[in-house]
C-alpha cells in the first residue's frame, strides 16, 4: 500500500554477539583489541560501528583484512553488530600515564582543535562519531596520519582532514597519548579537561 510504513525491528544483541566471533581475532574478546594498529570496538556508538562497516563494505574505506568479512555482512548483520559493540563496557586506559607532560600537551591540542565539539567532552563519541577515549595509542596515531594525508575516507572525513592537516607529528603523538590515557575522571566539574586552560 502506498504510504505504508514498514516497522523497524530492534537489533538482535545475541545475533550481534554471534556474528562478532568473526571479529575476535583482530578486535579482541568483548571488543578490546590486543593487536597493534587495530582499534577496540567496545563501547563505540552504535551508528559509528554501522557506518564504518558500510564504508568498508562499499569500498569507501579499504582494508585487505576487513574486505572479505564485510562483503558477507547483510544490513541486518551490520545493525546487530553496531548494537552489540555499543552495549559492551568501553575500553579503558591501559596502565598509568608514564608521560603526564605529553598528556598535558595533548590536552592543549585537543582543546585547541575543539575535539570535544564532535567527540564530546568525555571523548566517548556520539551517534556516528567515534569514541576515542582509551583507544589504542598507536592506532590513534595511525588514524590521525591517515586523515592528515587524505588516505582515509568515510564519515567525518572533511572535518577530520581539516583538523588533522595542521597537526604536527609532535602534536599527533601528544594527542594520541592524551586520548589513550583519558578517563572520565579527567573531566573537571567545570567541564574543562586536565591540562585545558579555562577561556
Amino acid at each position: 500500500m502506498v504510504g505504508e510504513t514498514i516497522p523497524l525491528h530492534a537489533a538482535d544483541l545475541a545475533a550481534g554477539r554471534e556474528k562478532a566471533e568473526l571479529c575476535v581475532g583482530c578486535h579482541g574478546e568483548a571488543g578490546i583489541s590486543s593487536v597493534e594498529y587495530t582499534p577496540s570496538l567496545a563501547g563505540q556508538p552504535d551508528l559509528f560501528v554501522q557506518w564504518q562497516l558500510i564504508f568498508f563494505r562499499s569500498g569507501t574505506r579499504q582494508n585487505a583484512l576487513m574486505r572479505p568479512i564485510v562483503e558477507a555482512l547483510s544490513n541486518e548483520d551490520i545493525r546487530n553488530l553496531g548494537a552489540y559493540y555499543a552495549s559492551l563496557p568501553p575500553m579503558r586506559p591501559r596502565g598509568a600515564d608514564a608521560d603526564p607532560e605529553l598528556s598535558r600537551k595533548g590536552a592543549e591540542a585537543a582543546a585547541g582543535r575543539r575535539c570535544g565539539s564532535c567527540h564530546t567532552d568525555s571523548f566517548a563519541g556520539v551517534k556516528a562519531t567515534a569514541r576515542i577515549a582509551g583507544q589504542r595509542e598507536e592506532y590513534l596515531i595511525k588514524a590521525l596520519n591517515e586523515f592528515k594525508s587524505g588516505q582515509r575516507s568515510g564519515g567525518g572525513m572533511a572535518a577530520m582532514a581539516d583538523v588533522a592537516y595542521s597537526l604536527s607529528e609532535v602534536e599527533i603523538s601528544a594527542l594520541a597519548h592524551y586520548l589513550a590515557h583519558f578517563s572520565a575522571a579527567s573531566v573537571a566539574p567545570d567541564g574543562q579537561t586536565v591540562g585545558q586552560k579555562a577561556p
